[in-house]
């Protein structure tokens, strides 16, 4: 609990946007070991930051420094982060494991979020609130219902700097 405290204070302090405009909105996520995961690999892809929904304190460990470097922001309920983005202009994408719309073959505007639901239960945010909210899916092929959420963000962001690559 303290070393979380102390690197909240460095990220609050120091962190800066990552080189690429997305953002990774974790919507009630365990406060385990997939969040500081989703951290480290927001900082290898250039996140510009990361918005954290109702999650607890945890160990900033796995994510290997990223926590005190990729800007964090907080909020209580999806309503606050939504309100934050669309006000910058930034495109919301919510991903879910049954949607047809491909990550692979969508294209992705400059500005654009993505936003994970909890490990278990999925997303709690009703899409008639948010008809503008895209539903994404990563093609699965597999008996599984659905991919770790660490490895679909990272997906999700690997595709985006794809997209935006510049060689």
């Amino acid at each position: 609990m303290q070393r979380y405290q102390c690197d909240r204070m460095r990220n609050q302090l120091s962190a800066s946007p990552g080189r690429h405009d997305f953002v990774i909105v974790l919507n009630r996520l365990k406060a385990g070991f997939n969040v500081p995961k989703i951290f480290r690999s927001a900082d290898i892809f250039g996140a510009s930051e990361v918005h954290l929904i109702n999650i607890g304190p945890f160990d900033p460990a796995p994510a290997v420094g990223a926590f005190r470097r990729v800007p964090a922001r907080f909020f209580s309920d999806f309503q606050q982060s939504y309100d934050a983005l669309t006000a910058r202009g930034y495109t919301l994408f919510i991903l879910e494991p049954r949607c047809e719309r491909s990550v692979s073959r969508h294209p992705f505007p400059t500005k654009s979020a993505f936003v994970f639901g909890h490990e278990e239960f999925g997303n709690n945010i009703d899409g008639t609130r948010y008809p503008d909210l895209l539903c994404l899916g990563i093609p699965q092929f597999g008996s599984t219902d659905s991919l770790n959420v660490s490895v679909a963000a990272s997906i999700v962001m690997y595709e985006y700097v794809r997209q935006f690559a510049t060689s």
